[in-house]
Order: structure tokens, then sequence, then C-alpha cells
């Protein structure tokens, strides 16, 4: 009976002590795929863009909208995975509804006025950019490898060439479209800040230098403005 009792208590050891090492084989296979995972590949934005620095008598009129979106590129930089950097490239659409008119004399120079100073009504004013962006952003989150739903404060730096602008003006001096005003910076040089929980993530861009060239005038001032731009981003895998 002794030989019995034995065989049964080396069973049961050999099957405890050989199934917690075939455990060990599984956690570090689970390890290996976790280690690779990256987060928010593709990103969407649209913002209220609002204008700084306006002239005397300068306003917004209407809404000033947004639309941004891209890929960016995630680089994990600690074990965890959830402090990295991310470089991206994407595309912006912005739109600037204000009193100042951009209008071509008979000489076919580009001008700049005022419309309230110069009591002029009219139903549609703007003017919109459209820039090819390279966005630079540091990244910490509380994220996990099969984590869906977390905190991320990501801030950031970014790169925006202007290839095309548009202004449309409907009122007092008629209706009419000019394309390409060579008045405006082609290069536009921001600072960001994405932060916020799940799908729902505050965005804010501030500009760091004007929109329009040096030496751009508005009456006797300087059309000195910068832009900041205050919305929503929702970013994608």
């Amino acid at each position: 009976m002794k030989y019995y009792y034995s065989f049964i208590f080396l069973f049961v050891f050999n099957s405890i002590v050989f199934g917690q090492s075939d455990e060990i084989p599984v956690q570090k296979e689970d390890s290996i795929v976790d280690s690779k995972y990256r987060e928010d590949q593709f990103y969407l934005g649209i913002t209220y863009n609002a204008l700084v620095r306006k002239p005397s008598n300068g306003a917004q009129s209407g809404f000033s909208s947004g639309l941004h979106l891209g890929f960016m590129r995630d680089f994990p930089i600690n074990q965890r995975r959830n402090v990295a950097f991310a470089v991206g490239l994407g595309g912006s659409m912005n739109s600037f509804n204000s009193n100042i008119l951009v209008y071509q004399d008979e000489r076919s120079q580009i001008g700049f006025l005022n419309l309230d100073t110069e009591n002029i009504s009219y139903s549609k004013n703007r003017f919109n950019l459209y820039l090819i962006e390279l966005p630079i952003e540091f990244r910490w989150r509380t994220s996990t490898a099969t984590e869906s739903k977390f905190w991320r404060i990501y801030p950031g730096f970014k790169i925006g060439y202007q290839f095309a602008n548009l202004a449309k003006h409907k009122g007092g001096y008629g209706d009419f479209r000019l394309k390409n005003i060579d008045n405006i910076n082609d290069l536009q040089y921001a600072v960001t800040l994405s932060a916020g929980y799940s799908v729902w993530n505050f965005h804010a861009c501030f500009g760091l230098n004007p929109i329009f060239k040096e030496g751009t005038l508005v009456g006797n001032e300087n059309l000195d403005m910068y832009s900041v731009k205050l919305g929503l981003m929702f970013y994608i895998l």
C-alpha cells in the first residue's frame, strides 16, 4: 500500500512542477506580443479658428473653422510603451471670417482694408488657408496593449506649408474670389496640445508667426495677426 501512496505523491508532485513550468513560455510569448503595440496612428481634428493681434477695429464675423487630419508614427521610448515621441504628416483646411477685406485694385495689386471702418456692408468676407503639415508630439498616456480607453497628454510642435489660399467676398465691393495671395507666409509655425480621455480630446494650436508677411498693411497698421485654434481631436489606431 505504501508503494501505492508513493506513486500518487510522485504523480501529483510532478504534475504541479511541470504544470508550473509549462506556464512560463505562455507568459513570455504574451509579453513579446504586447511589446510591439503602438497608439494613435491617425488623427482627425475640428477647431474654431480665432485671430489674435487684430488691427484697430478688426473683428471676426460668423464661425471660422478648421479641419485637420493625418497620420502619426508612434515611437515609444520606455518598456511600458506609454511614453513616446510621434512624427507625422497631415493636411489642414482653415477658414477665417473677419471684416478685413483682401482685394485687387485696377493695377492687379493686392490691398487690404477694414470694411467696418469704410462703412461697407457685406454678407460674406473670409480667407481660407490650405496647409501641408509636419506635426511632432511628445506623448504621455495611461494605455496598455489591451486597454483602448485611457488618459493622454500630447504637447507638440507643428510646421505647416501653405500651398494654396483663397479669399472670398460678397457685399459692397461685389462678389469675387482671389486665389494664391502672395502676402501670406508660406511657412506657419505653431505649438500644439491635445489632452483628454478615450475618444474625447481637447486640442489647442497656437500660431508662433503671423499669417501675413511683414509689411502687409491695413491703412497705416501692420496686419500682424496670429491664429489660435481650439477644438476637439480624435485619434484612431
